[in-house]
């Protein structure tokens, strides 16, 4: 039976099982589960529409590319690593001090949770990313938490991942 994870995507809306995608992504899964548990700010996609993640210090064991997707589907949990110059444009608004602006660059953590996603960012072209796990169960309500995230605001809001 292969390891799962929990994600949560913000206060009070509870944890999600996905599975991890061991013989797709071996590496990208390894290197997450190593890493697990990590917490961070959440943040609701600018460019790929159905998307939440969280930003955590880079995971420099993940492989560049591995299962690599420009068009995730509802369900999929995806690794993305950023270069420092990739992610810290003052553009995408965070904050200095987040871990946008780590001096080693960031792994951005994220889940999916509705169609017609397309990674594609009109200051650096294609973004892949790593799809290392699936969701199984309760994607309806986690994709009705999403959308409370994009409709009321991610201020103050966390995104977590787990062993489960």
């Amino acid at each position: 039976m292969a390891p799962h994870i929990t994600l949560s995507p913000g206060k009070r809306r509870g944890g999600r099982r996905a599975r991890l995608l061991d013989e797709d992504a071996p590496l990208t899964c390894d290197a997450v589960w190593d890493v697990l548990p990590q917490s961070g700010d959440a943040y609701h996609a600018k460019y790929a529409r159905n998307e939440v993640y969280t930003l955590i210090p880079r995971i420099t064991a993940a492989p560049r590319r591995e299962n690599p997707t420009v068009t995730p589907i509802p369900g999929d949990v995806c690794l993305f690593d950023f270069e420092p110059w990739e992610i810290g444009n003052s553009a995408y608004g965070y904050e200095p001090g987040s871990e946008a602006h780590a001096a080693q660059g960031a792994t951005d953590l994220a889940i999916f949770y509705g169609r017609n996603n397309l990674l594609l960012n009109g200051d650096v072209g294609w973004v892949p990313g790593n799809v290392f796990a699936a969701i199984e169960e309760g994607l309806p309500e986690l994709a009705a938490a999403c959308n409370d995230l994009w409709m009321r605001g991610v201020e103050g809001e966390t995104m977590s991942f787990a062993r489960a």
